[in-house]
């Protein structure tokens, strides 16, 4: 494997199937991983979502009840660790200001025309909007990659015996009879997880799908 360097550090662990929260907690208060308490991890998890909406030391203040300079210094912690992700919000709000949208992964286009206003509350949730929605709207992307290869494999292959009933954020609800449940699952995985790379992309980490199963909503979910 190759050398990973600080800046790959959230790769590394997403490649070695890490507690992202807990590893990102480690970097930024800088103490062992086995070192870092529930409410570190609290801290960090509510971080590394809420870079990619922008969060600012206020809100993440506000967020988890800490003073504004705390939160401060959290943000700054985490953007030293991890310079990268710095980078990439960087470069998504100029690439936005320059041709007026950003892309997700299949080239579908969210237009952000009021990326360049000299409103800068406006202004501001449009570079919030160039930061996230590359992520939430390749997230959709993959979710309809998988989509269509499990209905290859139910219409047309008739590998998987069971009904694609519903699409919820990352998550498919199947319906199938109890005997299919075991090699449906393990069909539906493979499917799932084989759209991590196509003609359009490749990632470096790999694509993690969990299972649950019930007589019910309540019970699978």
């Amino acid at each position: 494997m190759a050398h990973l360097s600080k800046d790959d550090s959230m790769i590394y662990a997403f490649q070695n199937n890490e507690d992202i929260h807990r590893s990102t907690a480690s970097k930024v208060f800088q103490i062992e991983k086995g070192e870092v308490s529930r409410e570190q991890r609290s801290q960090a998890k509510m971080v590394n979502f809420g870079i990619i909406y922008g969060i600012s030391a206020f809100g993440l203040s506000q967020r988890l009840n800490i003073k504004r300079s705390k939160a401060k210094e959290i943000i700054d912690s985490y953007f030293i660790q991890y310079p990268k992700v710095k980078e990439y919000m960087e470069r998504s709000i100029e690439i936005a200001r320059e041709k007026g949208y950003v892309e997700t992964i299949m080239g579908r286009k969210r237009i952000l025309k009021d990326i360049n206003s000299r409103n800068a509350i406006v202004r501001g949730y449009s570079e919030r909007n160039a930061i996230n929605a590359p992520i939430q709207g390749s997230a959709a992307d993959i979710i309809r990659l998988a989509m269509i290869e499990i209905d290859k494999m139910i219409e047309n292959e008739k590998k998987i015996n069971a009904k694609m009933l519903l699409q919820i954020h990352d998550e498919l609800v199947f319906e199938c009879h109890k005997n299919d449940q075991k090699n449906n699952e393990k069909l539906i995985k493979k499917a799932m997880t084989s759209v991590s790379s196509s003609e359009h992309h490749m990632f470096s980490i790999p694509l993690e799908v969990s299972l649950n199963s019930g007589y019910n909503w309540g019970e699978a979910h």
